[in-house]
């Protein structure tokens, strides 16, 4: 692997007795990044990183680029502040690129429009690529709004397959649906042939609309082209057809698919029978999804909460002492929101922030003053 070669000749220029320069270093941190080993790389990375006496626009670009590449999307924010804080070399379209992709993952709306003013300010060319990256940027940070209005100043001659794709997943997403599938039309209108991203994003849109009918002419268009569909495709049909309560014909297309069916087309699946009283089938589903993910709390927790809605305690109980004996814990969940820059983490009955108590006061509020609506609705005041 090429990789691997840049590094050990890395060790052996050391062992040798030569020392690196300013022109080692970038080859090392590009390398760096494509590791696949995600722990070693990040340790690597920064240890090269930290031994460079010169840093430029590269390595710093390209130590961002590794930490997102490796998902640790609020160090590579950090790196980004630092070369801004202490270093002469100015970002460049790559640097923001990465910059961008670590904002949309943590949902860092602010960071981004920010980010994006920077872009501005500094007169970068707005690529294709840093266009994307603004628009799925935007999308994945709820602002689908500036996500479009990104995507329309473009030049349509200029785009590319991926820039349609963000935007019409983008839309999907925020629960346009018809809007989404009329941006696929006009895309085929304007000579851009779709890729299998294209499709996934349309089938997840189809998924979300409750659209059966054209999820299977999309699915079916998609094996025309010739391309083969992946899991990934699999798994929006099922949640396709699971939704819509067509519960059996999932079933039946998984027991037809080509490959094993994953976790996430079980649980689709799950979801579909419990949501549409289908208890046979989601005893059975919630059966392979246990048996198929054994580590996993949550395949547990759903069987057993199958059991419990039939009124079968004694299985029930049954399941949660099987997660006990496994050494299976449940993990609480959290949910994350963004506020002036900052990013809090909550869980349920959550007392560990600074200002927890000003929190709950302010949702007391909030609650009692939906309940007086409520009373005043009921009243006919309102």
């Amino acid at each position: 692997m090429e990789v691997n070669r840049t590094i050990r000749a890395y060790i052996q220029m050391l062992r040798n007795g030569f020392s690196p320069d300013h022109m080692t270093y970038p080859f090392l941190l590009k390398s760096n990044s494509r590791l696949m080993n995600r722990k070693l790389g990040g340790s690597f990375h920064s240890s090269v990183f930290n031994e460079m006496t010169e840093r430029d626009v590269v390595s710093w670009s390209s130590m961002v680029d590794g930490y997102v590449k490796s998902g640790e999307y609020s160090e590579a924010l950090e790196v980004f502040d630092e070369m801004m804080r202490v270093s002469n070399a100015k970002a460049n379209e790559v640097t923001m690129v990465s910059v961008l992709c670590a904002c949309a993952h943590l949902g860092a709306l602010n960071r981004g429009k920010a980010v994006h003013r920077y872009i501005v300010d500094k007169h970068l060319p707005l690529t294709v690529m840093l266009q994307t990256s603004l628009i799925d940027m935007y999308a994945k940070s709820g602002s689908i709004g500036d996500a479009w209005g990104v995507f329309c100043g473009a030049n349509v001659k200029e785009t590319d397959v991926l820039m349609w794709n963000a935007m019409i997943g983008g839309l999907a997403s925020h629960g346009f649906i018809r809007e989404s599938l009329q941006l696929f039309h006009k895309m085929q209108e304007s000579e851009f042939e779709p890729d299998e991203i294209t499709f996934l994003c349309l089938l997840a849109a189809c998924s979300h609309g409750g659209l059966v009918k054209e999820a299977w002419y999309l699915f079916k268009s998609l094996e025309k082209s010739g391309a083969e569909p992946k899991s990934e495709h699999y798994a929006c049909m099922v949640d396709v057809l699971s939704r819509a309560g067509l519960v059996k014909d999932a079933y039946g297309f998984i027991s037809e698919m080509p490959m094993e069916p994953t976790g996430s087309m079980l649980g689709a699946l799950l979801n579909g029978c419990i949501n549409h009283g289908d208890w046979e089938l989601a005893e059975t589903v919630g059966k392979r999804l246990v048996a198929l993910q054994p580590d996993n709390d949550g395949r547990y927790v759903g069987l057993a909460n199958v059991y419990a809605i039939n009124k079968r305690f004694g299985a029930a109980r049954s399941m949660r002492e099987a997660m006990e004996k496994k050494g299976v814990k449940k993990v609480a969940g959290h949910s994350i929101i963004e506020l002036n820059g900052m990013r809090h983490r909550f869980i349920a009955h959550d007392k560990t922030h600074l200002d927890f108590e000003k929190i709950y006061a302010a949702l007391h509020l909030v609650s009692t003053w939906m309940d007086l609506n409520v009373d005043s609705e009921n009243l006919g005041l309102s």
